[in-house]
């Protein structure tokens, strides 16, 4: 007779890449199938997968998560030019000048945006973890951010009828092409951004002119995987004057020069700052709130981290500048939005510059302020929103939706949590380095990104944290905020698999939450009981002080911690069930 636990409810599992990927493959054999019976519907979402497909699978998982409610999501890899350039020549019957989007992007954006869905990222409460604090108190570190172009000279605002977006632009030739249309309704904010080119050279002559002169190592941040036709235009054409004119001089004089994704590049800096740096962030709204933070940082420092943080990322309709559209501009020329047939905004561009049109949906908005005090009354959080309203009549959409549900929720006798609003970098600087004893901080996409990654990372580690996407209907994704760990998966190989050094944490939680809510749905008391435990075991785990090598040094007694790799900690949970 069987000893499994019964599960009727399928559960979706969608794979992923690299060290993650080996890491998922050994929990769901050591916890999921040699423990319960219950049906899988898998899924291959890596990247080799996604591009043989031309991107179907990405639907398929999206079909898949609503047709059966919960899932979990493995970290996959988005892939640069070298690695789609290796793809390719492993599949030569493969047409690569007509893939679609999904077969090279991340996948991640679609998926929220196909279920519908918000993100919630909290760190799991390891009581045995205490993390040292940076020394920042006069660190020498100085954010440089550009101050013209961008978003910051955008022209937004709410759509003022039901209809269709229209980016229109006029070159050479006079007559009007379309580069992109989209449907918005009446509420809907809508922003237009363009950075000139010359003046994003010029910057970067500036920027590493300083760094020379100051003797600074060099970081430079942005989100050229998502925003490929904004961002990645700029960091090509950054990495170009630096390439061309400072390259030299930087090796010359044993600078470093750095260049990340910003949310991971943030992460890093805050949490491990270097002694001496220049940190570039061209995109000017991002680089005023790191520069207020590092600011704030080097005269105050980071207090003791007395608190759980949970972050709530408005993802649902792909909003914002993930789900805009971006691109170089062709040739020297006029842009034009048109809203509902009238012209709203015009402006000049020129051959190169980057263009980026994004709206976002004003149900969307209000789905995802109440999945926001809807979390929070269920938690007793207090709610912190980030909103950059002086300026931004983007985001006044936001506040009005606030209101609105805060009057909804109070007719229909249910007080909304205690809420505050405030601007994105006083929200930021709050998280860092006042963070109340139980508080959610709300944030667009990109924020929530780089947010997300700074807290993770002064937790401990990102794989002490959780992230869950919930959608209105009641779509669950449970998934780790970490990445693939590729430096990890090129060693594990290189040892042939001997060497697994993988932090599983995250992924393993992520796997209970799953656990605990098809348990709850289907009021299978046993299931809900095991996915209760196997937190326990996790936690305990660390408490017993058996931990890997991410996080050494981090626990309440160093001299009490056994390290062991990925393998041995999986083992050393499972003893505890």
């Amino acid at each position: 007779m069987s000893h499994k636990i019964r599960v009727d409810a399928p559960l979706v599992i969608l794979h992923g890449d690299e060290m993650a990927q080996v890491a998922f493959e050994k929990i769901l054999d050591t916890f999921v199938t040699s423990r319960l019976e219950l049906p899988l519907v898998e899924i291959d979402l890596s990247a080799e997968n996604r591009l043989v497909t031309n991107g179907q699978v990405v639907i398929e998982a999206i079909e898949a998560l609503k047709a059966h409610g919960v899932g979990i999501k493995n970290a996959g890899m988005t892939v640069n030019r070298t690695q789609l350039g290796e793809l390719l020549a492993k599949h030569p019957e493969i047409d690569g000048t007509h893939l679609h989007p999904l077969a090279t992007k991340s996948p991640n954006g679609a998926i929220r945006k196909g279920i519908g869905g918000n993100i919630t990222r909290e760190d799991i409460e390891f009581r045995n973890l205490k993390v040292s604090r940076p020394a920042w108190i006069g660190r020498d570190i100085v954010v440089d951010t550009m101050e013209s172009g961008g978003i910051k000279e955008s022209f937004n605002e709410l759509s003022r009828a039901t209809g269709v977006v229209k980016l229109m632009f006029v070159g050479a030739s006079g007559d009007p092409v379309e580069l992109h249309r989209r449907e918005v309704n009446k509420g809907d904010p809508w922003l237009l951004a363009t950075n000139d080119l010359e003046s994003v050279k010029a910057w970067a002559h500036r920027f590493f002119q300083r760094a020379i002169g100051e003797k600074r190592d060099i970081y430079l941040g942005l989100k050229d995987t998502v925003i490929a036709g904004y961002d990645g235009v700029m960091r090509a054409a950054i990495e170009g004057v630096y390439e061309a004119h400072y390259r030299e001089q930087v090796e010359a004089l044993g600078l470093q020069y750095h260049y990340e994704l910003i949310d991971a590049q943030a992460a890093r800096l805050v949490a491990t700052p270097p002694e001496r740096a220049l940190w570039g962030v061209p995109d000017n709204t991002t680089g005023r709130k790191l520069y207020k933070l590092v600011e704030e940082l080097k005269r105050h420092g980071i207090p003791d981290r007395k608190a759980q943080v949970s972050i709530s990322r408005m993802s649902a309709g792909g909003g914002d500048q993930y789900g805009s559209f971006n691109a170089p501009a062709e040739q020297d020329g006029i842009l034009k939005v048109i809203v509902d047939g009238e012209e709203k905004h015009a402006r000049r561009v020129r051959k190169g510059d980057p263009i980026l049109l994004m709206s976002n949906d004003h149900e969307a908005i209000k789905d995802w302020v109440l999945q926001v005090f809807r979390d929070a009354s269920r938690k007793r959080k207090e709610v912190y929103f980030g909103l950059k309203r002086e300026y931004m009549e983007y985001d006044e959409v936001f506040s009005t939706v606030i209101t609105d549900v805060r009057r909804e929720l109070a007719e229909a006798g249910t007080p909304p949590p205690s809420f505050m609003i405030m601007r994105p970098s006083s929200q930021l600087i709050k998280m860092i380095t006042d963070p109340p004893r139980n508080a959610l901080y709300p944030a667009q996409n990109l924020d929530g990104d780089i947010f997300s990654d700074i807290s993770a990372a002064l937790g401990g580690s990102l794989a002490t944290a959780s992230s869950i996407i919930e959608s209105k209907e009641g779509t669950m994704l449970f998934e780790a905020p970490h990445g693939t760990a590729h430096d990890l998966y090129l060693k594990y190989l290189e040892s042939d698999g001997q060497e697994a050094h993988f932090n599983s944490s995250a992924l393993l939680f992520a796997v209970a939450n799953a656990l605990e809510t098809l348990g709850e749905r289907e009021a299978n008391d046993a299931l809900v009981d095991y996915a209760h435990r196997l937190k326990a075991a996790l936690i305990g785990t660390v408490d017993a002080g058996i931990i890997t090598g991410d996080l050494k040094g981090k626990t309440r007694d160093p001299a009490s911690e056994t390290l062991v790799d990925m393998n041995g900690f999986l083992e050393a949970v499972a003893s505890r069930l």
